[in-house]
Order: structure tokens, then C-alpha cells, then sequence
């Protein structure tokens, strides 16, 4: 199977964990859509859902699938999105789609957060795909040095605008060997509004498709 056929089969294992009559959290991404997709198609009547970006809002109007407010719910059994690195804990790397704020604020309402990711996103250290974080605009410079200090390489992703009307910072250089420290470290850092390590709110189970199906990896 291709990407885009392991993207459709995890997509589809996700409806698992879904049932009828519940609000669910659901991510931002291509993997996600197919995760969208699937669950229109499945004729599961959730009471609606809780987005992490204008995106994935659009898509789910647009296939008759209520959208809630964050503020609306008090709390979600379960948060689907996917990832861009996760590694044998759990631990992920997220916003390569500019949203990692807003899914860190809908992954915090939920109960259990569920990954869906192609075997080609299971890493043993994080740190191969570029470490998103969002940011505000003014400490850009500022920032890029501090990430300079730790040995890596820190570009303005161009063009881009969050949902939230901040930027993005693309990491390049890093191993992130203490996911939860580096977390809890750089989220303090004046200027940033999150950063994509995912440790705090980290995967409960991952979906992970590959050439022999979709394995389920709980942590």
C-alpha cells in the first residue's frame, strides 16, 4: 500500500473508538481527513465534534457532521489526529500543519488521546522532522538564537499564518532525547505560544498502518 492508502486504513481503524451519541475531539492533517471522511461515511451518529483548526472545521460542516465550540464541553472521551514523528512512548512530534495550539488545547479536554500515523512516522528519538513551534511575531530573532544554543537551526516558516494569527518556527538539528523536560523548558521561553513536543499530551494508544495492516501500540 501506498501513504495515501495507509492514511485510509488508519483513518478507518479510528472509527473503533468512536461511539454513537459522543462529542469527539478530532486533529488537523491529510491523515485526518481520511479519518473525516471515514467517519461521515460510517453512518455513526456522533453528537458532534470539537476541531483543532478551521481546516478540519470545513470539512466536517461540509459532510454534515456538527462542530461544538472548546468552550461548549466540559471534557471528550477521545482526541484523533495524527502526528508527525512519535516515538516509543508516545511522545510526538505535531504541527507541521500549523495547528499544534489549538490541538494541545482540544488533546487537554480528552480522555485518551488516539494517534493515526503510517509506520514511516515511528521514530526511535524525536527530532528527524523539523520541531514546529508557534510564535509570536516580535521574538522571532530572539527565539532562533535560544534554539541556536541548543544546536539548532531555526527558519520562519514563510508565509504562514496560524489560526491564531501567530508564526511558526521550523527547528531543524535537534534530538530530543527528554520529550517532557524539553516540553516544559521551551513552553517558558518569552515569546512562544506552544511548541510542537507533544510529551504532557502524549499518544494513549497509536494506530499505526504499514504492509502488514494497522498495529495498535498503547503506552
Amino acid at each position: 500500500m501506498n501513504q495515501d492508502q495507509l492514511k485510509q486504513l488508519v483513518g478507518r481503524a479510528a472509527l473503533d473508538y468512536v461511539t454513537p451519541g459522543q462529542i469527539v475531539g478530532v486533529g488537523t492533517g491529510s491523515t485526518v481527513d481520511c479519518f473525516i471522511d471515514a467517519l461521515a461515511a460510517s453512518g455513526i451518529a456522533v453528537a458532534g465534534a470539537v476541531s483543532s483548526s478551521e481546516r478540519s472545521t470545513q470539512r466536517l460542516l461540509k459532510l454534515g457532521i456538527p462542530v461544538l465550540d472548546a468552550a461548549e464541553v466540559t471534557g471528550l472521551t477521545v482526541y484523533i489526529d495524527g502526528a508527525d514523528e512519535i516515538d516509543g512512548n508516545g511522545f510526538m512530534v505535531k504541527g507541521g500543519g500549523a495547528a499544534l495550539t489549538r490541538e494541545k488545547i482540544v488533546a487537554d479536554l480528552a480522555a485518551q488521546f488516539v494517534c493515526i500515523a503510517d509506520a514511516s512516522k515511528l521514530v526511535q528519538t524525536l527530532g528527524r522532522f523539523p520541531l514546529p513551534v508557534e510564535i509570536i511575531p516580535m521574538a522571532a530573532a530572539q527565539l532562533a538564537r535560544r534554539f541556536a544554543a541548543l544546536g539548532g537551526e531555526a527558519r520562519l516558516r514563510a508565509g504562514v499564518v496560524t489560526d491564531n494569527g501567530g508564526h511558526i518556527l521550523d527547528v531543524t538539528g535537534l534530538s530530543i532525547t527528554a520529550p517532557l523536560a524539553f516540553e516544559t523548558e521551551v513552553n517558558q521561553w518569552p515569546g512562544v505560544v506552544t511548541v510542537g513536543v507533544f510529551a504532557r499530551h502524549k499518544a494513549s494508544v497509536c494506530l499505526l498502518g504499514g504492509a502488514d495492516g494497522v498495529k495498535t501500540l498503547s503506552f
